[in-house]
């Protein structure tokens, strides 16, 4: 069995003559479009055609977004191959000439005043109404080319430096640790999946060495996240936007009111999330709620193991129960090698999907151990993956959909197989597999609040100067006392979970906290449609998901009849949670 994803159906290498002649031909079109909005933008006249050309100019250059791809892809497996880091810098050298074009033809639309009748009278338009209206609204915010220009070629040597500098520092820490009186080494992404072992003593040990060896990178990792969220907050300011956290609503496609139905359900329901953690701790004998290295522990120390290929069917077949299109594509993203799936030195930690639309494929990422969590990561990221093959009939265009939507599909893919699995499981299995759901649901809500309460504090204070890892540390702690309460052990928390979230890292993807808890609480109400049709939902379910990227949110949401300002939606999600604790409780 192949561990290894196989990335040759998007470039055999760096070095193929299909890769070369890609970014030769990339750097050609780029330039040509550039060219012709100059030339054509720069007067009013025949908005209809002009704005039909550049579509068709702009869905010929998208194909090109397999370069980028291929190279992260390569990257996150190796981060310190410096050809592969040699590439990255010279595409992106590259793709700062993009911003050119784009900008032109948002100037455009933003002095186009007509373009509700110049859509309804194109049937090429007519297709992209979602996506031009949405610029045409973003162009309020629109700066002059020219800084727009600087803003583009300033982040090259700001933002995703940091970014590059973090990613370096944490997938090539090396953490030290003793077991059984004997010396190692782990990657972090290693020291943190001993979180999950079924031995207390080394959950411990791999807890006090994790916060041991951040001390080596706090003070860069701290820099790091001052430079990406000053720049951040410099951009928002001069794009009109009164915080970051209007400027990520907005382009999140929801709006206040949303976020803030959801995060009061969440406030509401703490106490009873609470219960779930005071009742772990009482089951691995501890007396003032959890301590943070037993978040994850398991409650049995037989947990259910898996190797991968019993991991790998398990999908498979509890896909099968919800239908045998979502079965079948598991199967293959399988069969086809597009998941790499153990951790090593240099392979960035976590999991994620990559979907490469030219291609119609994705790729998939993990740091599988063999824990019944492992085999959820697979369902989650399967689930991303997909979300994006109900999007490849569209141009690539019409796909792109925003992250509170992303979480959907994948936390319904874990509901799927949990739920499944429970139908055969016996007593001792049901009370481990409605604990590690309790425990990914408990991190979904209760911890992604806390990440939000940090990283709004953080904005907050950065605004007003440098803050330290000292102050960083502070925020968390404070944070997380807020977000689980009397649930942990304050003697035991976790000050440092600012270093190790990549989510903090990347300056296009402020608050990349919340859509999580979105992404669950949708999916927990969808799962409730699911049972009460299980029938005809998988193809309610299809044509949701193929909305995603020409419709915002609620308008998706709507057409599984769903309500994201009723307040009674959000609950009902919480019903289907709070009725999984008492299960819990009762096991």
């Amino acid at each position: 069995m192949n561990l290894i994803w196989d990335l040759s159906p998007i470039y055999e290498s760096i070095d193929s003559e299909g890769f070369k002649n890609d970014k030769k031909t990339y750097i050609k079109k780029i330039n040509e479009l550039n060219k012709w909005t100059e030339e054509n933008f720069s007067s009013p006249e025949n908005p209809k055609e002009k704005i039909e050309k550049y579509i068709t100019k702009k869905n010929e250059l998208t194909k090109f977004s397999k370069l980028s791809l291929y190279l992260n892809l390569l990257s996150s497996t190796n981060t310190s191959d410096e050809k592969t880091l040699k590439e990255i810098d010279q595409l992106e050298e590259i793709e700062l000439n993009i911003t050119p074009h784009e900008v032109n033809f948002i100037h455009f639309l933003k002095k186009t005043s007509n373009i509700d009748e110049i859509i309804k009278s194109s049937k090429i338009l007519t297709d992209y109404e979602f996506y031009i209206k949405e610029l045409k609204n973003y162009s309020q915010h629109i700066l002059s080319r020219s800084e727009e220009n600087i803003i583009t070629k300033m982040k090259k040597n700001g933002s995703m430096l940091f970014e590059k500098q973090w990613e370096q520092l944490s997938s090539n820490l090396i953490i030290d640790m003793k077991t059984e009186g004997k010396a190692q080494q782990f990657t972090l992404s290693e020291i943190r999946n001993l979180a999950y072992s079924a031995n207390s003593s080394i959950r411990k040990k791999a807890y006090e060495s994790e916060l041991k060896a951040y001390e080596k990178i706090e003070t860069a990792s701290a820099f790091s996240l001052n430079g990406i969220k000053g720049e951040t907050i410099t951009i928002s300011k001069m794009r009109g936007y009164s915080s970051p956290l209007e400027m990520t609503i907005e382009t999140s496609r929801i709006d206040k009111e949303i976020l803030k139905t959801m995060f009061t359900t969440i406030k509401e329901n703490i106490p009873s999330i609470q219960r779930y953690f005071l009742k772990k701790a009482e089951i691995l004998g501890h007396k003032n709620g959890l301590p943070f290295y037993d978040l994850f522990a398991p409650i049995d120390e037989n947990d259910i193991k898996f190797t991968y290929d019993k991991a790998k069917n398990f999908v498979i077949d509890n896909f099968m129960s919800f239908s045998k299109k979502l079965g079948d594509f598991a199967k293959n993203a399988f069969e086809k090698n597009w998941i790499d799936v153990m951790p090593k030195k240099g392979k960035v930690g976590g999991a994620f999907c990559e979907g490469i639309h030219p291609i119609k494929e994705s790729r998939i990422l993990t740091n599988f151990t063999g824990t019944l969590n492992d085999a959820v990561t697979l369902a989650h990221e399967l689930g991303h993956a997909y979300h994006d093959s109900c999007l490849y009939d569209e141009k690539e265009l019409n796909s792109d959909y925003p992250m509170p939507i992303a979480e959907t599909a994948s936390t319904f893919c874990e509901t799927i197989i949990l739920n499944s699995a429970l139908k055969t499981a016996s007593e001792r299995e049901k009370r481990i597999i409605i604990e590690n759901d309790l425990s990914g649901i408990a991190q979904t809500t209760i911890d992604i609040y806390s990440r939000f309460l940090f990283e709004d504090e953080l904005f907050k204070r950065r605004e007003q100067g440098f803050v330290s890892s000292n102050e960083l540390k502070e925020i968390m702690i404070n944070a997380q006392k807020e977000s689980y309460g009397k649930g942990l052990d304050e003697n035991f928390l976790h000050p440092y979970m600012w270093v190790c979230k990549p989510h903090y890292y990347d300056a296009d993807f402020n608050y990349y906290n919340f859509p999580y808890a979105f992404g669950l609480l949708l999916s927990k109400g969808l799962y409730a449609k699911y049972l009460k049709n299980s029938g005809g939902f998988p193809e309610l379910y299809d044509k949701m998901l193929s909305a995603t990227g020409k419709n915002s949110i609620a308008d998706c949401a709507k057409l599984c009849e769903i309500d994201l300002y009723d307040i009674n939606f959000w609950r009902s999600g919480f019903k289907i949670i709070n009725e999984e604790i008492e299960n819990f409780l009762k096991l």
